[in-house]
């Protein structure tokens, strides 16, 4: 013999208080699981364009956000809290802009190349 089918019985408050709870379970462990999951993307290899790019004096002068490089070589460049930048080769003057600063340290450095960073003296 047939079952009878009759209409469905609505659903008890404890299937639906289960159903709530593991919506928030699924959801809280997406939110938990997602900062791993983006961390485990491919690292981009491909370097950034740098903001401004020029030759001045016959010396290749590059700013970007990993800094300030001349002839592919990085220039220590520090920021005043008036907002000027002085760097390593003329700490002695302050420039507005980091291409001015960029431009005088050709100009103080000649002939010379900047040495590499870790190959750099410290105060010390």
């Amino acid at each position: 013999m047939h079952a009878a089918t009759g209409p469905t019985a609505p659903p008890t408050r404890r299937a639906a208080l289960r159903t709530l709870f593991t919506a928030a379970v699924v959801a809280a462990t997406a939110a938990a699981l997602a900062p791993v999951l983006r961390a485990r993307r491919p690292v981009q290899t491909v370097t950034p364009a740098p903001f401004a790019e020029e030759t001045y004096r016959g010396r290749h002068i590059a700013i970007g956000r990993t800094g300030i490089r001349i002839d592919g070589r990085p220039l220590h460049v520090m920021r005043r809290a008036d907002g000027s930048y002085l760097s390593g080769v003329n700490h002695f003057e302050s420039f507005a802009t980091p291409i001015e600063l960029a431009r005088a340290a050709v100009d103080e450095l000649g002939t010379a190349r900047l040495a590499l960073a870790a190959g750099a003296p410290h105060h010390g």
